[in-house]
């Protein structure tokens, strides 16, 4: 019987953390998606602040920014307590 820990996102130090933090927030993306149809991708990361963008259900949802800032953010400081997180501004095709 094996008494290691699970593996959680930030354990392996040879991965790099971009890899690392962008697998917690498809792990995060995949609960939204499960429970409240909507999503959040890994848009941007330059080694501070990760930008995410909300998809689905979420986008333009009145409580995205409080899933962002609560939720979202807060599991991420546990894994990465130096990295902000931000909504990615958005872009117009055209």
């Amino acid at each position: 019987m094996s008494t290691e820990l699970p593996v959680t996102p930030g354990a392996d130090p040879n991965v790099p953390v971009e890899e690392r933090l962008a697998s917690l927030i498809e792990n995060l993306s995949s609960y939204i998606e499960f429970y409240h149809g909507g999503s959040v991708k890994l848009i941007a990361f330059d080694g501070k602040v990760a930008q995410v963008e909300f998809g689905g259900a979420c986008e333009g949802c009145p409580l995205s920014l409080h899933t962002l800032h609560g939720w979202i953010a807060g599991t991420i400081r546990q894994f990465f307590p130096d990295i902000v997180i931000e909504e990615a501004p958005v872009t117009t095709g055209g």
